[in-house]
């Protein structure tokens, strides 16, 4: 149980309603806390030890749908402030986080399960969308435009989209909302998220600090319950202008389905399959650490995360012989223990997953070269499993793994290993280890994703564009591109003699 003297924002979000002995729940909405009409509720477990630490409402359709009337009603409020009102609103926001940080971690590290270490840097992470955001609010320019008559004046304005909802994945609790809320926020949108019940309560948090920063109520409102009921409503009501999405592939496909009645404005963020591709002259030692990086970052529960291992044959050997070192002196455990580098995986469900790809490859005749056994930590923890000899077909080199399993390939040369890393639906994130300048170049040109690291296996950054193209989505996160998708641009011509 995550006790409360641990965490004096979780206390803070108890008084006003969130239980974690589990009684009534109550829930952000309008600037206040309100249980669910039924009384129902969602248990939310840690997933290293299945214990039950808090309760959430399940919320009624008509308690979402009041709530988007809230967003609607307080949405030209927020606008009519100025970029500067808004802009110290969100860094007095950030500034809260940043004061409340370890609090942050804890309540997500007993959630999530991921690390201390990793919470901490995700609430870092989170808060630096808010920060970047907080500026870019004064920086939403228009344009003029030269006139083709000496008495009209043509001028764009970019304009707030109006209402925004959010829906948000277990495996980023604060990240996946911050990189949304803060555009949104900053350039006058009110936004409703709806986070995954397996995680609600750092967004929860997060919702609280907003409201003590200044952030008038019920402009950003979080709601829990049923995804059916919650997905329904933030797709379906036309007072909602725009939707924002992270998760799989699948579910994206309903969405954008269900949002296409009242034609919303979308971004949506997909599954990944990113290779990564250790070139004949790169730096091995630095590639294994950064193949470690990318693949073993929340016990591998990541879109971005390393998936195809394309290793070049003549130094493949050297390089597993560096990797399996370097992946044995990992601490595999509880994630509230300090020093723990993996935690356990989300629920059995991916557990489950994760055995039955690792089976299905050696029984076509991958070899195991570590791990792959589960681990004395807990039900939900496994030593990291790295094999090799894995052909291109096999349902782990086509599949977002989202499990600390390592699947090496070999590759003979360059175009080979293009057309192979290629050879997906997915286009998020890819990774190559070279220290040529000239093959840098073609191959970064060559790969068809939105985001490529060479030399580097962490590449998120506020200031750079986070997104994806093919089936692994459309808009960007992050960057001075990142408001652009919670504007409207408006054209207004003028004659004015």
């Amino acid at each position: 149980m995550l006790t409360l003297k641990h965490t004096n924002l979780l206390k803070t979000q108890c008084l006003v309603g969130l239980d974690s002995e589990g009684s009534d729940t109550n829930e952000l909405n309008d600037g206040g806390w309100v249980s669910a009409d039924s009384g129902e509720t969602i248990k939310v477990t840690n997933p290293f030890n299945g214990e039950t630490i808090a309760t959430v409402p399940i919320l009624s359709r008509e308690q979402v749908l009041d709530a988007v009337g809230v967003s609607k009603k307080v949405q030209p409020i927020w606008a009519n402030k100025t970029a500067d009102e808004r802009s110290a609103l969100l860094s007095k926001w950030a500034d809260l986080i940043d004061a409340h940080k370890e609090d942050l971690a804890r309540i997500m590290t007993a959630e999530q399960g991921k690390p201390l270490k990793e919470s901490r840097g995700e609430m870092d992470y989170a808060n630096s969308y808010i920060r970047w955001f907080s500026a870019e609010a004064k920086r939403i320019y228009g344009d003029t435009i030269p006139a083709k008559n000496s008495n009209e004046r043509i001028v764009v304005l970019k304009q707030p989209v109006g209402v925004c909802a959010a829906i948000t994945p277990w495996n980023f609790p604060a990240a996946m909302i911050t990189r949304k809320v803060a555009p949104a926020l900053a350039a006058g949108c009110t936004m409703i998220v709806k986070p995954a019940s397996e995680t609600p309560l750092t967004a929860l948090a997060l919702g609280e600090l907003a409201l003590q920063a200044g952030i008038p109520k019920g402009v950003l409102q979080i709601v829990t319950g049923k995804s059916k009921v919650l997905g329904e409503v933030l797709t379906g009501d036309e007072r909602i202008q725009k939707l924002t999405f992270t998760g799989s592939t699948e579910v994206g496909r309903t969405l954008m389905a269900q949002c296409a009645d009242t034609i919303k404005k979308l971004s949506m963020e997909l599954g990944g399959n990113a290779p990564f591709i250790v070139f004949e002259d790169a730096d091995l030692e630095a590639a294994a650490e950064g193949l470690i990086a990318a693949k073993y970052r929340n016990a591998g529960q990541t879109c971005i995360c390393a998936n195809r291992i394309y290793v070049h044959r003549d130094i493949k050997e050297k390089f597993v012989d560096i990797y399996v070192k370097q992946v044995a002196e990992l601490k595999v455990g509880n994630g509230m223990e300090e020093g723990t580098d993996l935690g356990p995986l989300i629920n059995q469900e991916a557990v489950d997953k994760a055995k039955d790809l690792l089976q299905s490859s050696m029984e076509a005749g991958a070899t195991l070269n570590a791990g792959g056994r589960p681990h004395e930590a807990g039900d939900l923890c496994c030593e990291p499993p790295g094999i090799t000899d894995v052909t291109q077909n096999r349902d782990i080199a086509n599949t977002e793994i989202f499990a600390p399993i390592t699947a090496i390939m070999t590759f003979d040369d360059e175009a080979d290993v293009i057309q192979r890393a290629n050879d997906t639906i997915f286009g998020l994130a890819a990774y190559f280890y070279t220290n040529d300048l000239a093959r840098s170049w073609r191959v970064c040109e060559a790969l068809e994703y939105g985001m490529v690291g060479q030399n580097t296996g962490a590449i998120s950054n506020a200031a750079a564009p986070f997104g994806g193209v093919k089936q692994s989505g459309f808009g960007r996160e992050g960057s001075k591109y990142g408001i652009e998708d919670y504007v409207v641009t408006k054209y207004w011509c003028q004659k004015i003699g």
